[in-house]
């Protein structure tokens, strides 16, 4: 396979406007569960937390498309993941612990905000600390497990052929279900967070993102086509549609898990066909200038639309099922989305500015932050 050359800002636009979609699938499931149904709709997102799982898998396609044969040392790449994601994990932090108290007169405990601020909340299987300072923000302990291991797994994977990367794939695809079925005698609360939360666990996710994005960047082109690849996504969460009605949903067989551990080899077939698209020149409908705009709020709408549900089921209650319901959601995702906008622009666009200028790369002029930037990572 032929190396092709580094990338730039946005050199897999579709990647970036799949983000939205991704978030989107996810606020959609929170606004279905904590405010009400809107029939058809939220039959489809009930599982929509899988949206979380193409985040992780992302993460490795990217990290891998951007870091593979770049010479970045892993104290630099470790500082820009901080500058990437920290921030804004603060900020939302303080959001979602004023609301609870102010509004709710809830109290917060300060291990668990300590937890999440050091991001190793999710190792923790207490839910009251891996959901303690923002909900949301759990899967960003996650996260920092997969930067810390990155540069090794680059390091190893990186110096492998095509035929490891291949058999890696399909050992962490296999693994997963195997990790559901194994894990299934364990009480309901240690095993959703053993599946559901626990980086160990998701890493899998991850790892299959890393070999995709190696293969990409190498030269490796999948042969599924985007449409066909967006079928299969669909596809698999109208299956989930019937599999929900008929079990329960606190029994270890339900879709729950299986929709997050089991949707991850669709997601990085969706992935390696929209990067596909980009490098053959092909428009895919999802890197617009606006697409591209709201996958690159995305991130601050995943951290902020739960504080956002939060405060408006508090100020107004939940609504009356049918049209006050739409009304609701539509007004949720109006408000969050433009306070993403907001986040974006005066809080985690300056402040990565500001902290990768700090570290200098050695060889390397001084950079403004936007340098080998990524939006496409969650």
């Amino acid at each position: 396979m032929t190396p092709i050359p580094a990338p730039g800002r946005d050199r897999l636009p579709s990647l970036t406007g799949l983000r939205f979609w991704a978030a989107l699938l996810v606020v959609l499931y929170h606004l279905s569960r904590q405010v009400g149904i809107v029939p058809g709709v939220s039959d489809v997102v009930w599982y929509g937390r899988s949206g979380v799982t193409f985040f992780f898998v992302l993460s490795g396609v990217v990290l891998a498309w951007t870091y593979d044969g770049a010479g970045v040392s892993a104290r630099v790449f470790l500082w820009r993941r901080s500058a990437r994601i920290w921030p804004l994990l603060a900020v939302s932090v303080g959001a979602s612990v004023g609301v609870w108290w102010a509004l709710m007169d809830r109290a917060v405990s300060v291990e668990a905000v300590g937890a999440t601020l050091l991001l190793v909340h999710a190792w923790f299987p207490q839910p009251v600390i891996f959901t303690g300072g923002n909900p949301a923000a759990w899967s960003l302990s996650d996260e920092a497990w997969f930067y810390l291991t990155f540069p090794v797994l680059l390091a190893v994977l990186g110096k492998q052929r095509a035929r490891v990367w291949g058999w890696t794939a399909v050992g962490v695809s296999l693994a997963a279900p195997l990790l559901w079925v194994g894990l299934s005698g364990l009480s309901a609360t240690t095993r959703t967070w053993a599946l559901d939360y626990l980086p160990l666990t998701r890493s899998l996710q991850f790892v299959l993102g890393v070999v995709a994005g190696l293969a990409l960047k190498r030269g490796w082109r999948p042969a599924v086509s985007l449409p066909v690849a967006v079928g299969l996504v669909v596809g698999w969460h109208l299956v989930l549609v019937p599999w929900s009605g008929a079990v329960p949903e606190d029994v270890w067989y339900s879709p729950y898990s299986a929709s997050q551990l089991l949707s991850a080899p669709l997601f990085a077939a969706l992935i390696c066909a929209a990067a596909r698209a980009d490098l053959d020149g092909r428009r895919t409908g999802l890197g617009g200038a606006w697409m591209i705009r709201l996958g690159h709020w995305s991130f601050a709408w995943y951290l902020i639309h739960e504080i956002v549900i939060r405060v408006a089921v508090y100020e107004w209650g939940k609504p009356a099922p049918g049209g006050e319901t739409v009304v609701f959601w539509a007004g949720v995702l109006v408000v969050s989305q433009a306070l993403a906008a907001l986040a974006y622009q005066w809080v985690e666009r300056p402040a990565e500015r500001r902290l990768r200028g700090l570290v200098v790369v050695p060889g390397r002029a001084p950079v403004d932050g936007s340098e080998q930037r990524s939006r496409t990572v969650a």
